[in-house]
């Protein structure tokens, strides 16, 4: 039988280990952002047996260095640009390895007692720095908890938004398909896959259009779609709005949608998934406006603020409404302290079952970069993306797509779809940044989405001079074959 790894041996791995990754992030400037093998690379590379007998710490870092390592896609690398940042850092690294090496799980209070108390402070903490309404905090009827994903998130308000208007009968009959819920064209796929999972169905998601200028929801064309489905019989149930759409980091009217959303007695979410931690700077909490509106509301700390993945802020303004839309209460899970009322209990605030210690990362964050910390990281990655959007904006080739208030620029060529197409695949061809798409009124646009703590000037100058080098050769192309650059193509 293998022995256990013992502390001593633990300490000289762990070593080797903290060592890897601090080598890995120093260097990461100087790898490929993306792998070019082709699939199954990886697979080939692997015995297709596990060892009989174990094997060293070295012999696995060798392999980390030889099979795994070239084909990861470096999301910390600071040329990329692509998807929202996945922020991780120093001080949430060793708060993970805290969190694995204590093992708790953290179900109820009972099972890790520090680990709820630590939860439930750190996002009480969160509603002072980011001035979100005081309804959201532990010491009222509200509350927060961490989801893995503000996806998670949007499934739990959805099932706490049909616990509401059912009057809690779909946890016993199960779901009418006639409930909808609400989200802009621009709403993330998540929304549309918690409707499924809850029963509503793909078709009980009315997606509502938004304005062609701001890529936000048009809270005319949200009424509209409610008053039609109540004259059709069909029962609104939760309007999910947007602070910072994939697309292009649009900003939902919160206090128009608010106010449409009491009159008909709707559960509001607000997904701020990545855009939520701009509230941190005050001069960015124009965004929020009409937030105390919101029944619940999210933001991804793992996304901008240097949170390791997976950490999701979800907070609800009345978690009584939470707790008995989700409660399974089996006799094995029974204790004095949730009997007694007295305790938070998360496991009844979320879908899965068990928990991991995620609030320790959280802590760490916050303790080492400090508020005035966070916000620097913040201003730094908004104002290189408009260094980024004023060099798009004073080349003529080149026209922005939609308002950049963040750290995202979304961007075309006037040229059209199939070059800004082929913009895209020569850049990421490079290997030195990774750039995405979307579509913005229709047109092929790419998204630049700043963020990486290592990212710097000079990796937005590169990205900007692959760009203008590449559109220098696709257009020659474009017009040596008689086609005009900007044919058929409006100045925008």
């Amino acid at each position: 039988m293998a022995e256990h790894m013992d502390p001593e041996e633990f300490r000289r791995a762990g070593y080797a280990v903290v060592d890897w990754v601090a080598d890995y992030w120093r260097t990461l400037d100087q790898r490929p952002v993306v792998p070019r093998d082709p699939p199954g690379t990886v697979t080939a590379a692997l015995p297709a047996t596990p060892p009989a007998h174990g094997e060293p710490v070295a012999a696995m870092l060798a392999d980390l260095d030889e099979i795994i390592v070239p084909r990861v896609t470096h999301w910390q690398h600071p040329g990329f640009f692509g998807y929202f940042p996945a922020n991780t850092s120093g001080p949430s690294v060793l708060a993970d390895l805290v969190s694995s090496g204590l093992g708790a799980q953290g179900m109820l209070w009972a099972t890790n007692p520090a680990g709820t108390e630590l939860e439930t402070v750190v996002l009480d903490w969160l509603v002072e720095l980011m001035d979100l309404p005081a309804r959201f905090r532990s010491t009222g009827a509200g509350g927060g908890v961490i989801q893995d994903s503000a996806s998670s998130a949007t499934l739990v308000a959805t099932l706490a938004a049909l616990h509401r208007a059912s009057g809690g009968r779909w946890r016993e009959a199960g779901v009418d398909r006639r409930y909808r819920a609400y989200t802009s064209t621009h709403g993330h796929s998540s929304i549309e896959k918690a409707a499924r999972i809850a029963g509503l169905g793909g078709q009980g998601v009315r997606t509502i259009e938004v304005d062609p200028e701001t890529q936000a929801m048009r809270p005319a064309a949200l009424r509209a779609a409610i008053e039609a489905d109540l004259a059709n019989g069909e029962v609104p149930a939760i309007v999910v709005a947007t602070i910072g759409t994939t697309s292009t980091t649009a900003v939902d009217p919160l206090p128009e949608i608010g106010v449409i959303c009491a009159e008909y007695g709707i559960w509001l979410h607000v997904d701020a998934a990545y855009a939520g931690a701009a509230a941190v700077c005050p001069e960015l909490r124009w965004s929020h406006a009409g937030v105390e509106h919101a029944d619940s509301y999210c933001f991804d700390p793992h996304k901008w603020l240097l949170t390791g993945f997976d950490c999701d802020a979800f907070w609800v303004a009345d978690r009584g409404e939470l707790i008995e839309a989700l409660t399974v209460m089996p006799e094995f899970l029974r204790n004095a302290a949730s009997e007694s009322g007295a305790v938070i209990d998360y496991r009844d605030w979320q879908v899965p079952l068990g928990r991991r210690f995620r609030a320790l990362k959280l802590w760490f964050v916050l303790r080492w970069y400090g508020v005035e910390g966070l916000r620097a990281h913040l201003r730094s990655g908004i104002a290189l993306a408009d260094r980024f959007a004023a060099r798009v904006r004073a080349d003529d080739r080149f026209a922005l797509a939609a308002p950049h208030p963040f750290s995202l620029v979304t961007f075309r060529l006037r040229a059209g779809d199939e070059a800004s197409a082929a913009l895209l695949a020569r850049v990421n061809d490079s290997g030195q940044v990774h750039l995405t798409h979307t579509r913005v009124n229709g047109r092929y646009t790419l998204r630049l989405a700043v963020g990486a703590p290592l990212t710097g000037p000079e990796h937005v100058d590169r990205a900007w001079d692959l760009l203008s080098a590449a559109a220098t050769d696709i257009l020659a192309g474009v017009t040596s074959t008689g086609g005009s650059a900007r044919a058929n193509t409006p100045p925008g």
